[in-house]
């Protein structure tokens, strides 16, 4: 059977058999993905973890369509009529939904009328009138009248109910309608009377058609919730009916030109077999966009999770809020929390020199480098109340701290989480964002696995999708992206710990707690005396896991089962490992094949020697932030033609939402982001990125905003020239997860004085 599925999955990712039967045969064996793409690329022939995760997947479903097939055939058999063909058919389906169509002539099931016809007689009835189409249908039917049959009418309507049966139970018949639907058909969408006002952000829906195959994932989603919601009524409008009703007269053998039978075939198209090509149709449709909204949402979560971090510096984490203050806190280099306390800038108190006063005491006393300010509400007027927080202490002498807007999505789910419980248990559950937007600019990875994925948002329609394939969809994006970076061993938290390949929840609890316990970790070596984890777990950790100890490797991502070969690398060249390491010289003169041996092929003994060179190097990109514009605040604020520096907080399939910095995401359409042709917003930008954007239009009432990356075009034309679906998904503005933030009015504040004493203490105390 393994032979059978790695040709399948083989062929749709268009590589080997013996690839993909290596990768199963190693997950079979309990070595999760980031072990085998990182560590066995000899088996798999450099299979990566995005095709692993794919063959994982389809792994799983083929097993089961395997496993179905042999319940069908041994339910078939057990009736005696399982003969070679049918088996054969059976055997060689590749969906669950073509074997279910071959399995059910054969399901029991309740009594039909089909069924009370057949026992009542008449299928000869049925026989008849298709090899006679030219006979009177009433003349035939009165040949069966009697005790059970009232009429010819009741005689004709029970044979049109066993040919309808036969041909609902035709699994080649029904799949091939359920094509033919599906390529020529469309879904059709009105709004249901009376649901206007209540559904107006659906209004681009109101009088809709489209064909199903040219639908686009976030248009599927859109439409399905404004149908669940009562807004739409959706239709799935196969097409001309008489082709349909042609293909399955065609293919059952039957003769219309007899008005019985054209009236039969047309009766079993509209009452069965359409409505079960349309929920089928319907089923693909919502599976397609599903499939589309993870891989978004995957992708997305993959790029905050990588986000560049600014790395260990003392951190002043604000988290922002009008009547119930600015949340605050102070964080050290490593993470360690060193001042909480709550300041009341805004209205309605607005005591903002008092602000200032205390938030620049606290950054000179803790020698704070940056300022995390959280992108919700008051997030603007906080971004002021920290610069000039950081240019009153430049003022006074000291090393100003840079502000930074931070995304603070799933920051109060963490702050009400258990984990937060257990981590702050005497703290205030509103200053615990603080705390965490704080150290999200420090390491956003490191931050952001305390938090369900679903909470960052950065899906589309997430609600909408399959939650559980959601769950599995985004814990494979975080595992490889904690293991991509890797983990030292010393610093990380449980949540942490728990997501690097092989390790667990309770074995991280229990490397923290011996970490605890025996003090700082001084090689890999040493987490086996860790309690329950195993040569299995160790294995597949231990390349993940940096320590900064006594062996130079153990802080590289060389795997310690390839120590061997870095020894003879050493030895070759006549220096020791240390010396070998980041020697760039040296080791672009070493030839991979003079060191393969046993399982250590050449894709590792490079991927060893380029590891050498730059020994547990960050893949995250160098940490930049966006400058918004002074004086853009609110969508009021924005005008037409405006250039801007934005970030990215969310990419879906039809373009990226960008954060400007008045409260509001803007939408770049798809067809604004270049000069040519995208095709996917991904291949432009990621989440997290810092972009320059152009206004196109500002729809305050709807808080809509249309930006363009192309920045070198006139903005009138490039709205004459957008075309009309994309001019409605701009003004649709259809962010699932758009932040409803609110704009105060700007503040009358007084400049704190320089001199005050307190922060001139703190200055002092800090040797500034």
């Amino acid at each position: 059977m393994t032979s059978r599925i790695a040709s399948i999955i083989a062929k749709e990712l268009s590589t080997t058999p013996p690839k993909i039967e290596a990768a199963i045969n190693l997950l079979d064996e309990g070595n999760t993905v980031p072990f085998i793409a990182r560590y066995r690329k000899e088996a798999t022939g450099g299979l990566d973890d995005s095709q692993l995760r794919q063959i994982e997947e389809r792994l799983v479903y083929l097993r089961e369509l395997e496993a179905r097939k042999r319940v069908v055939l041994e339910a078939i058999e057990e009736q005696g009529k399982l003969d070679q063909h049918l088996k054969a058919l059976i055997e060689e389906c590749d969906t669950k939904a073509r074997l279910e169509d071959l399995y059910l002539p054969f399901k029991k099931r309740r009594k039909t009328k089909a069924d009370k016809a057949r026992e009542a007689g008449l299928e000869p009835l049925l026989d008849q009138l298709i090899a006679q189409p030219e006979a009177q249908a009433e003349a035939l039917a009165e040949g069966y009248v009697g005790a059970e049959i009232a009429d010819t009418k009741a005689a004709l309507d029970g044979a049109r109910a066993i040919l309808i049966d036969r041909l609902a139970l035709d699994a080649d018949l029904v799949g091939q309608l359920r094509q033919k639907m599906y390529e020529d058909g469309q879904l059709s969408a009105k709004v249901i009377e009376g649901k206007q006002d209540l559904g107006a952000k659906y209004r681009d829906y109101f009088d809709f058609e489209e064909p199903f195959t040219q639908l686009p994932s976030h248009r599927i989603l859109a439409l399905l919730r404004g149908e669940q919601e009562g807004v739409l009524s959706l239709e799935m409008d196969a097409g001309d009916d008489a082709i349909f009703e042609q293909r399955i007269a065609e293919h059952a053998g039957l003769d219309t030109t007899s008005p019985w039978l054209h009236k039969a075939v047309h009766f079993a198209w509209r009452t069965k077999l359409q409505v079960s090509a349309g929920l089928d149709v319907r089923m693909r449709l919502k599976e397609f966009a599903q499939e589309q909204a993870l891989d978004v949402f995957a992708k997305n979560l993959r790029d905050v999770l990588l986000a560049a971090p600014a790395g260990e510096r003392a951190t002043l984490g604000l988290d922002p809020g009008y009547r119930n203050g600015v949340k605050c806190a102070v964080v050290s280099s490593t993470g360690k929390v060193l001042e909480t306390l709550i300041v009341y800038p805004h209205k309605p108190q607005q005591r903002w020199a008092e602000a200032v006063e205390q938030l620049a005491t606290a950054c000179a006393t803790h020698r704070v480098e940056l300022i995390a300010v959280g992108n919700g509400t008051a997030s603007r007027e906080s971004e002021k109340l920290a610069q000039e927080v950081a240019d009153l202490i430049h003022k006074a002498g000291g090393q100003r701290p840079t502000p930074v807007v931070v995304s603070e999505s799933g920051a109060s789910v963490y702050s009400a989480s258990a984990l937060a419980a257990q981590e702050f248990p005497t703290m205030d559950v509103a200053l615990r964002g603080a705390v965490s937007i704080a150290r999200r600019l420090q390491d956003p990875l490191a931050e952001l696995v305390k938090i369900d994925p679903k909470a960052i948002g950065v899906g589309q329609y997430q609600h909408d999708v399959q939650q559980q394939a959601l769950a599995r969809t985004l814990d494979a994006v975080v595992e490889d992206a904690v293991n991509a970076v890797g983990v030292d061993v010393n610093t990380a938290s449980a949540p942490l710990l728990a997501r690097v390949a092989g390790v667990t929840p309770s074995i991280a609890e229990h490397i923290v707690a011996y970490r605890d316990e025996h003090g700082a970790f001084e090689g890999r070596e040493q987490l086996r005396k860790v309690p329950r984890l195993g040569p299995k777990a160790f294995e597949q950790c231990a390349g993940f896991l940096r320590v900064r100890g006594n062996h130079p490797l153990d802080a590289s991502a060389v795997h310690p089962e390839a120590y061997g070969v870095v020894a003879d690398m050493a030895a070759h060249t006549g220096l020791e490992v240390s010396a070998l390491i980041a020697n760039t010289s040296v080791l672009r003169s070493l030839d991979p094949q003079q060191f393969i041996r046993g399982d250590f092929g050449e894709p590792t003994i490079k991927d060893i020697i380029a590891e050498l060179d730059k020994p547990g190097r960050d893949p995250r990109p160098e940490f930049k932030t966006a400058q918004f514009q002074e004086g853009v605040e609110t969508l009021s604020d924005l005008r037409e033609g405006m250039i801007l520096e934005g970030t990215v907080t969310n990419v879906a399939a039809f373009g990226a939402f960008v954060d400007v910095g008045v409260h509001q995401d803007g939408l770049v359409h798809v067809s604004a982001m270049a000069n040519h042709f995208v095709s996917d917003p991904h291949d432009v930008v990621r989440s997290g990125e810092v972009v320059k954007v152009k206004v196109l239009e500002v729809d305050v009432d709807r808080k809509r905003i249309a930006l363009s990356m192309v920045l070198d075009q006139d903005s009138s034309q490039q709205r004459r020239g957008a075309k009309p679906q994309a001019k409605a998904d701009r003004q649709r503005g259809a962010n699932p997860n758009a932040r409803a933030k609110q704009s105060g009015k700007k503040q009358q504040r007084k400049q704190a004085p320089v001199a005050n004493s307190a922060m001139a203490e703190a200055l002092k105390r800090a040797g500034l």
